[in-house]
C-alpha cells in the first residue's frame, strides 16, 4: 500500500451511523467519521477523497468531550475525541452508507 493510502486510514477512524447522522446523509449529503485528534481539515478532505473516491465541498470538526462513567464506587472518564461532518458533492454516494 503506498504511504498516503495508510495515513488516509489513520485519520479516518470510523463512521458515525446514528439516526441523526443518517437523516444528514439523505437530506444533506454529509457523512461523518470520527477523525484522528490531530488531523486538520485539509488532511481530512484529502483522506475522504482518497479513500471514497468523492469530492469533498466542506469539513466541518467538532471536538467532543469525553463522558464521564460509573465503574461501582469510582468515577472514570472516556477519552476525548474529534468528529468531522464531511459534506460532498450532490449525486455523489458512499457505498459504505448505502446497506443502512
Amino acid at each position: 500500500m503506498s504511504s498516503d493510502i495508510i495515513r488516509a486510514y489513520n485519520i479516518i477512524k470510523r463512521p458515525i451511523l446514528t439516526e441523526k447522522t443518517l437523516l444528514q446523509k439523505n437530506l444533506y449529503n454529509q457523512l461523518t467519521f470520527e477523525v484522528d485528534p490531530k488531523a486538520n481539515k485539509i488532511e481530512i478532505r484529502k483522506a475522504v477523497e482518497l479513500i471514497f473516491k468523492v469530492d469533498v465541498i466542506k469539513v466541518h470538526t467538532i471536538r467532543m468531550k469525553g463522558k464521564r462513567k460509573r465503574v461501582g464506587r469510582y468515577w472514570t472518564k472516556k477519552p476525548d475525541w474529534k468528529k468531522a461532518i464531511v459534506t460532498i458533492k450532490p449525486g455523489q454516494k458512499v457505498e459504505l452508507f448505502e446497506g443502512v
